[in-house]
């Protein structure tokens, strides 16, 4: 049909972008200036319709940063951007473009991370969205350019940062019946946690919904992929069996980002049926690594203000 095309983004009044599949949403972009930060959630299972993702940690209050799928990091010149207890906060400026295609659809957006004090940023975060349709479910691809005030910005040492998933009560070792899974086949926070790895995955049963009303399990999960191009691949993992997992960028030493030299991490994400599967990651992952770069510029486009391009 003219004009409508299968992957479509769509803005919604409460400050929120849906991102969905032959008209169905799967995952959307939450970005009030009410939350300390912006976030994907819900993250839906593609056979349950279930998020595989949570709002917070199943028994932890101390833990209410965990806001699904975030960014943030936890020592940026001293300050926290990772926690909910300290004045700093991270906001959408402005969105750049919002595109919809068969394959694809992509938003772009610019955040700035405020120290609290300071009326202007400490520094800025191009981001670009893209989901695509993929086997046994969809990708989530993400392309972030950070690029400090000053001429200068040090990421100082942690294992907080600068990307990380909070799955599913049901998902989690813990709380539930998931299980982590590394790229190198190994299982379990134990086996994991501070171990380097190009992807990591947590599976589990979901529910899902009979026709009778009654639920059923059904297995799903999501993987998080490093890519090669990022500092420090493979990245070592803080992971936990209560049910999260992030690669931990700065945990072998602080990382100086300059402002003509942006900081660029690319990360994807697979909500996938079935449980953890090391051959489909691994062709995942190959088949990630061969897709450009995607960057952000001043369209020539009538009634185009920007537009998501692939770098040459």
């Amino acid at each position: 049909m003219p004009g409508i095309t299968r992957c479509e983004v769509l803005p919604f009044a409460d400050d929120r972008f849906r991102f969905q599949i032959d008209g169905r949403e799967l995952t959307a972009w939450n970005f009030s200036p009410a939350h300390k930060r912006p976030f994907l959630f819900p993250l839906n299972g593609p056979v349950s319709g279930e998020s595989l993702t949570r709002m917070g940690h199943p028994g932890a209050p101390n833990h209410d940063h965990h806001d699904s799928v975030w960014f943030a990091h936890n020592k940026v010149l001293g300050i926290d951007f990772w926690g909910n207890t300290s004045p700093a906060s991270i906001r959408q400026l402005q969105w750049l473009a919002l595109e919809d295609a068969d394959e694809y659809a992509r938003a772009a957006v610019r955040l700035g991370w405020f120290d609290g004090h300071d009326p202007q940023p400490l520094l800025e975060q191009d981001l670009i969205i893209e989901l695509r349709p993929a086997a046994n479910g969809y990708t989530l691809e993400f392309t972030s350019r950070f690029t400090p005030r000053a001429e200068e910005l040090e990421f100082q040492q942690t294992n907080f940062g600068f990307f990380a998933v909070r799955v599913a009560r049901s998902l989690s070792a813990v709380f539930g019946e998931g299980r982590l899974t590394g790229s190198s086949g190994a299982t379990g926070e134990k086996n994991l946690f501070d171990q380097p790895a190009e992807w990591m995955d947590d599976s589990g049963p979901m529910p899902r919904r009979r026709e009778d009303g009654s639920r059923e399990a059904v297995i799903e999960g999501v993987t998080l992929f490093d890519h090669p191009d990022n500092p420090r691949f493979p990245s070592t993992w803080h992971v936990r069996d209560d049910g999260w997992m992030g690669p931990s960028v700065c945990h072998a030493g602080p990382l100086a980002v300059r402002r003509d030299r942006p900081l660029v991490l690319r990360y994807l994400l697979h909500a996938h049926s079935g449980g953890a599967d090391k051959a489909r990651a691994d062709e995942t992952q190959r088949e990630w690594r061969a897709r450009p770069l995607l960057t952000v510029r001043k369209s020539t486009r009538p009634h185009h203000q920007f537009e998501i391009v692939e770098a040459t």
